[in-house]
């Protein structure tokens, strides 16, 4: 039986269409599966939105539609973002859709049961941006959400609570001891400090959401909607509380491997997730990349600066591999970037124009030109197999940004290797005819290996190396794979 390996993104809120830091973890989770299904993998690979709670049904009034109105035309826009990104996931999953709201109840109904949740009333600072309360130690010197610059409400009512505490250890000893694995250390020693700092039980449910899934117990609650939206890597693969009738997909996939997310989110996918998990007799996620945070020439995003970025803008100039490329290649994954936008060009050009775009045609060429397009079988030089093993282990950690790294400069190796020998000098005498062959026929298969480490970033230009440069008996050329921009 093939080894699986299930990854995932978070789930995007549908209050405002995607940006680029939905297609950051997006494409991230998606050239991993990618990689992983290369290597002989069963992949499974899933993506979707998350359509409830109080953000959502003001986006929709603000918007003057009905909430399922509105969540039914925001989610449409982030598929077919995703469509025109090339993203590859193997499913798609709705919390308005019955699938999800069926798994939720039996959940939470399973919960119950077994002792883990209670009624008490809460009191606290809710800011609905964020769908999630604050202790006044974590808002700003003025009182005010640190991420929406505004005063959360005080509210205080009857919830449903989740017996958070008699996890609290073991998933310090899951954390420890690499069971639960996290990326960067640095976000891993957050949540251990927020763990051992004394963390409280959380509440499950909402008295006074309307736009949301019913608790089933109390109908007069609504499931909070980071404890039902959480539920979605589960609901995906058709779990089921009841183990005789488990998915097929949830017993084969089941724990994900990597499950990507934000660091503003990561108190809920490192805490209160494994916590939800283990009350449900299920094992926990092996491993959480945890990314940064986008910035755009120096200022957060948002629409009264006017420099969001709609990935569709980029797919329109760079096409569907530039823009994959140019959103990966901005930094190291797990780390905060500042993107600077004018720059887009000129780092297409380089990288993909110029050193790949480039170096593909040129041993193209000089296959047909010297060999006739036939190449012998040759070994690769010493350096473009260290490249080839520093592209691996980045992949297998999920380091992108590092696994791109090595690309480049693998490419860059081979143009360096072409300018120094100078074939254009050696065919003008014949006594170099045997070397050259054989030195063209070491750059073919270079080339065609910088080719499949292209394949996770920029598939469709990949996908046209591998075909121009996989018969040894028809080296041919592939065409303009990135054409320069002004």
């Amino acid at each position: 039986m093939k080894p699986t390996f299930y990854v995932t993104t978070p789930i995007y809120y549908v209050n405002d269409k995607p940006h680029i830091g939905h297609a950051y973890s997006t494409l991230l989770a998606d050239c991993l599966s990618r990689w992983h299904g290369a290597q002989g993998e069963e992949t499974f690979f899933s993506v979707g939105t998350d359509e409830h709670g109080a953000k959502i049904a003001e986006a929709a009034a603000k918007a003057g539609k009905k909430p399922e109105v509105f969540v039914d035309e925001v989610s449409a826009e982030f598929q077919t973002a995703w469509k025109a990104l090339n993203i590859e996931a193997s499913d798609f999953i709705r919390t308005t859709e019955e699938r999800h709201k069926t798994v939720v109840v039996s959940f939470m109904n399973k919960l119950k049961a077994d002792g883990h949740v209670y009624e008490g009333e809460y009191e606290g600072m809710y800011c609905v941006g964020c769908e999630r309360f604050y202790t006044e130690r974590e808002l700003n010197e003025k009182g005010e959400c640190p991420d929406h610059k505004r005063k959360p409400k005080l509210i205080k009512e009857k919830n449903w609570f989740f017996k958070l505490q008699p996890f609290v250890s073991e998933i310090i000893r899951d954390i420890e001891s690499g069971k639960m694995e996290m990326y960067p250390e640095k976000r891993k020693n957050e949540v251990l400090s927020v763990l051992r700092g004394g963390i409280e039980d959380f509440s499950v449910s909402r008295q006074n959401v309307a736009w949301g899934i019913p608790l089933p117990f109390d109908t007069k609650q609504n499931i909070y909607v980071w404890v039902e939206a959480l539920q979605n890597y589960i609901s995906v693969l058709g779990y089921n509380a009841d183990e005789a009738h488990q998915g097929a997909n949830f017993k084969k996939f089941w724990p994900a491997n990597v499950q990507v997310l934000g660091k503003d989110i990561s108190k809920f996918h490192c805490i209160f997730w494994p916590a939800l998990l283990k009350a449900a007799g299920l094992r926990v996620s092996k491993r959480f990349l945890i990314t940064g945070f986008f910035t755009v020439d120096g200022q957060k995003m948002s629409k009264t600066l006017g420099n969001v970025i709609d990935p569709n803008d980029l797919v329109a100039k760079f096409g569907a591999d530039g823009a994959r490329y140019l959103i990966l290649a901005q930094f190291a994954v797990g780390e905060d970037g500042d993107i600077k936008a004018e720059k887009f060009v000129e780092k297409y050009n380089a990288d993909l124009a110029n050193n790949i775009g480039n170096l593909v045609s040129r041993v193209a060429t000089m296959a047909t030109k010297y060999c006739a397009g036939v190449v012998a079988a040759t070994k690769f030089r010493k350096n473009i197999g260290e490249y080839k093993k520093s592209f691996a282990k980045a992949m297998e950690q999920g380091q992108v940004y590092d696994a791109i790294e090595a690309v480049i400069q693998c490419a860059a190796s081979v143009n360096k290797a072409i300018e120094v020998y100078k074939p254009w000098e050696k065919a003008k005498d014949e006594a170099h005819s045997s070397e050259l062959k054989k030195m063209v026929s070491t750059w073919v298969g270079e080339v065609a290996e910088i080719g499949t480490m292209l394949a996770p970033f920029t598939p469709e230009a990949a996908a046209k190396i591998t075909q121009a440069f996989a018969d040894p008996n028809h080296i041919h050329n592939p065409g303009i794979l990135f054409p320069k921009i002004k």
